[in-house]
């Protein structure tokens, strides 16, 4: 584990607020809402993050991901099905997570819009409930160990191609969409 500074949630929530985040694709694009949720900011920042389970067929099998999922006609917003599928992944309900904002629209290979929200989840790795069918674990990925590899990769300044982008977590790789927010996260907020 890489400690690192305390995270400043205060000049998250602002610098969320006030910047212009990448916006929609547009209608024509499938809808989906993941959250991206800090524990612990004051001490040792970690970002709770999934495993896909490995089933056959299943196209994000063994991928690394944030609790999310595609928009369901019945939710009345992007913010309703982050909060609907991370209750459904991980039994982490709302009144857990501090909600900072929304950091943007995050297109996949796969015609799919991402929009990322962003909290403070006050709770343990623990009290995570998740179905296995779906989910191999938890993982809990140190800010430190991103912040590092973003630097160590010369990342900052510039934007990646989807095959360059990876940021190694234990015997994994966070790739793909995932790896785009957290870049986008990292340049804005840490860099």
């Amino acid at each position: 584990m890489n400690a690192m500074a305390p995270f400043d949630v205060d000049f998250a929530r602002e610098m969320i607020r006030t910047t212009a985040h990448p916006d929609s694709g547009g209608d024509h694009l499938k809808k989906a809402s993941v959250f991206m949720l800090m524990r612990t900011p004051e001490t040792d920042p970690t970002i709770l993050a999934i495993l896909k389970a490995d089933n056959k067929g299943y196209p994000w099998a063994n991928q690394v991901a944030f609790p999310g999922g595609h928009q369901d006609p019945v939710d009345p917003s992007s913010l309703s099905t982050a909060y609907r599928e991370l209750e459904e992944e991980t039994g982490i309900l709302p009144d857990q997570v501090d909600l900072i904002g929304s950091l943007g629209h995050f297109q996949t290979i796969k015609s799919t819009e991402i929009e990322a929200f962003f909290g403070i989840w006050h709770g343990e790795e623990e009290e995570v409930v998740y179905d296995t069918s779906e989910i191999a674990r938890i993982v809990m990925i140190p800010l430190g160990e991103v912040v590092k590899t973003h630097h160590e990769k010369a990342y900052s300044g510039r934007v990646p191609g989807w095959d360059e982008l990876l940021y190694p977590v234990e015997d994994m790789a966070v790739w793909g969409a995932t790896a785009r927010i957290f870049h986008y996260f990292t340049e804005l907020l840490l860099v």
